[in-house]
């Protein structure tokens, strides 16, 4: 897909003139896929893409190798760049594909006509077309009856699609739940039955899926769905438990409703969410799914916070606890995203609103209130004749407790406290 654009009217303007430049050469050419169903669902379309007539070495002529790129070229896919601002073009010539074997890439292409184009794609809501001078759809597929019913639908054979490439289960998913439509019978039957291909999905195209999922709108269902579809225990086997498991199932199912109620949605947060009850697992998952390092240390931070600030007792009041022990959790730069996390689970869970409220007003305290400098540093405690070592981080970790709870109130006081302690031996 084209890359995000940063201003939408102008990636607009640059996807019709791209049409237009096709056009005044002779070519055929029509936006296509995604950006088309976004139009008729009133939606802005993160991206568009043209579908063409044009060879690829003639997409080049037209608009010239310094503003394309032509990585996808023996697939019959040419990149064009357009003016700052208004993002890139997919074109794509009119093709058909050869037999998939390898579960994501066809053997071969042949360029073919749009109505051969469109019995190739996915789903019949991403199989239509659209002049984007007259605004006429052109309908191969019965997308747009789909579209209005609120049904997705692979195109042809639900398995023929699915086994072309496996990703396309997960995708299914995202659009059914993004969407707010239901996934047709037979589609359906198609990704249960086949559900354990999905495993031979690269894990950094299912953890793309998996971020899209969990940071829209739609995610709770996109997370039932997952489950009903048995997609769940292949894409997070570390987060399901064997099917039949009702306890394990439920627990699923309140996360989603979490995660559903989330207002900063995020791949993190689902994650941590989902990961209740069993954090060891995490770490797992983010290897496996290959996640930047900082999503991962997102993730498994904000677990970690859950579960250190959860009640240890049934008449225990996290917020009763030293400050020092919340303090971490408050100042860090995630405590956002762990203040929503704990408002979605009250909200669902219908306890622990109060911490919560609670949690989020201490994050409106100006910055240096929240977080003071500290009132030493190591050159301070050389200074002051201790030696450097493990020793020294844990007085400075000492002192700055006492900071934050408010026995120490500055650096005089904190070397007269250091004066009275025994070095360590």
């Amino acid at each position: 897909m084209a890359a995000i654009a940063s201003d939408p009217i102008e990636a607009r303007k640059f996807a019709r003139s791209v049409v237009d430049r096709l056009r005044a050469a002779g070519h055929e050419a029509l936006w296509a896929g995604g950006c088309v169903r976004d139009e008729l669902l009133g939606r802005t379309p993160a991206d568009y893409d043209v579908a063409t007539s044009a060879r690829p070495d003639v997409v080049r002529e037209v608009f010239g190798r310094g503003r394309t790129l032509a990585v996808g070229a023996a697939f019959g896919v040419i990149t064009v760049i357009g003016p700052r601002g208004s993002g890139q073009v997919e074109v794509t010539t009119f093709r058909t594909d050869a037999a998939y074997t390898d579960g994501r890439h066809p053997a071969g292409v042949a360029f073919s006509t749009a109505a051969e184009d469109a019995k190739r794609r996915d789903f019949t809501i991403n199989g239509l077309f659209m002049d984007p001078q007259t605004g006429e759809v052109h309908d191969h597929v019965g997308g747009r009856a789909d579209l209005e019913a609120g049904i997705v639908r692979a195109i042809g054979v639900p398995a023929l699609r699915f086994g072309e490439d496996h990703l396309r289960m997960l995708r299914a998913v995202r659009f059914a739940a993004g969407f707010g439509f239901v996934l047709e019978g037979e589609t359906r039957a198609a990704i249960e039955r086949l559900a354990p291909r999905a495993a031979t999905v690269s894990p950094e195209r299912i953890a793309a899926e998996l971020r899209a999922m969990l940071s829209r709108r739609g995610r709770g269902r996109a997370l039932e769905l997952l489950a009903e579809t048995r997609l769940a225990p292949v894409v997070l086997p570390e987060l399901t438990a064997a099917e039949g498991n009702a306890e394990a199932e439920g627990a699923w199912l309140r996360s989603a409703r979490i995660v559903e109620a989330l207002d900063e949605p995020s791949l993190e947060a689902g994650l941590a969410v989902l990961a209740e009850g069993q954090p060891a697992a995490l770490p797992r998952v983010v290897a496996r799914l290959r996640l930047s390092n900082r999503e991962g240390t997102t993730a498994c931070w904000l677990r970690a916070g859950l579960d250190d600030l959860a009640p240890r007792n049934a008449d225990e009041l996290p917020r009763n606890r030293p400050w020092s022990i919340l303090q971490p959790w408050l100042a860090n730069r995630d405590s956002p995203a762990l203040a929503d996390i704990l408002r979605a689970r009250a909200a669902v869970a219908g306890g622990g609103a109060d911490f919560a409220a609670w949690v989020t007003a201490c994050l409106e305290r100006p910055r240096a209130e929240l977080d003071p400098p500290p009132l030493l540093g190591g050159h301070d405690l050389i200074r002051a004749g201790r030696a450097p070592g493990p020793a020294l981080g844990a007085t400075l970790a000492r002192i700055r407790e006492l900071q934050l709870d408010g026995v120490l109130a500055s650096a005089a006081e904190a070397l007269a406290w250091l004066a009275d302690q025994p070095p360590p031996g």
